[in-house]
């Protein structure tokens, strides 16, 4: 495991970027006439609830380097549960890792799951890459788009593996923007497509924070049978407003969150 919190969230990104060109236009949009650069809110992961690479397993790497549980989230619907965690040194971001709910899923899926699953050494999810490891397995587009068909979640992770599925940028922290509908128009006037599920804005000053994000980019991925494109990651942008006590909200929305999941969804 990553001892420095900084070297992690490096490696992360560039495995990011790698599969997320879109990113780097992001970057230079909104950092442009800044000199600092744009800063990070928050990461999100996913992963199956499976004992071996479950929610925990992810979070241990992050527990190691200064970090905390700080909240949990249901999503019924997509069959996902959630927590979210913040380091000691506020400046650092948060972390949200979620879980498929394998065994409320078809025994299709449980079975390709556990597939999967399979295909991963116990000894690589402790290693300090796990987290940006990308796949350990390989499956054909059929296996994918019968994934797709039950649970984009699950087609996503059969295509990815362990990556960030997104970076946030903290429109708290931005020079030239303060209000998130000014972030979006100057990305929808640069030619980006956002996730519109649920409105542009998810969220409202009353919750103490809005989010917005980009569709994920389409990227080729070599599946056993094929090259064929596929949703990788996006952006999100979020705004977070001050709570009674003067200080910043630091969790997350559960129906807003329901809604970014769907930035990773095929156009």
């Amino acid at each position: 495991m990553h001892t420095d919190v900084n070297a992690l969230f490096d490696n992360l990104w560039q495995n990011y970027l790698a599969v997320t060109p879109s990113a780097v236009k992001v970057h230079e949009l909104l950092g442009s006439t800044q000199q600092d650069d744009v800063i990070n809110d928050h990461i999100a992961l996913r992963t199956f609830n499976h004992e071996k690479i479950g929610l925990e397993k992810l979070a241990a790497h992050f527990l190691a380097i200064g970090y905390k549980e700080c909240g949990e989230y249901h999503f019924e619907a997509k069959k996902l549960y959630a927590k979210h965690y913040e380091h000691t040194d506020p400046k650092q971001p948060k972390v949200f890792i979620s879980e498929l709910l394998v065994e409320q899923c078809s025994e299709q899926l449980q079975n390709i799951v556990n597939e999967l699953v399979a295909s991963i050494d116990a000894d690589d999810v402790t290693a300090e890459n796990f987290l940006y490891s990308g796949t350990h397995w390989q499956v054909s587009s059929e296996t994918y788009k019968q994934l797709l068909a039950e649970s984009e979640y699950a087609a996503w992770m059969s295509a990815w593996g362990y990556r960030a599925n997104h970076f946030t940028v903290n429109i708290n922290e931005l020079a030239k923007f303060d209000k998130i509908e000014d972030v979006n128009q100057a990305l929808k006037d640069a030619g980006f497509a956002l996730n519109i599920s649920g409105g542009e804005v998810k969220g409202s000053p009353e919750v103490l924070l809005e989010q917005s994000s980009t569709l994920a980019d389409d990227f080729a991925v070599e599946f056993s049978d094929t090259t064929m494109s596929v949703p990788s990651c996006f952006y999100e942008f979020a705004l977070r407003y001050a709570k009674p006590d003067g200080e910043l909200y630091t969790g997350f929305v559960a129906a807003s969150a329901d809604k970014i999941f769907e930035s990773t969804n095929a156009r």
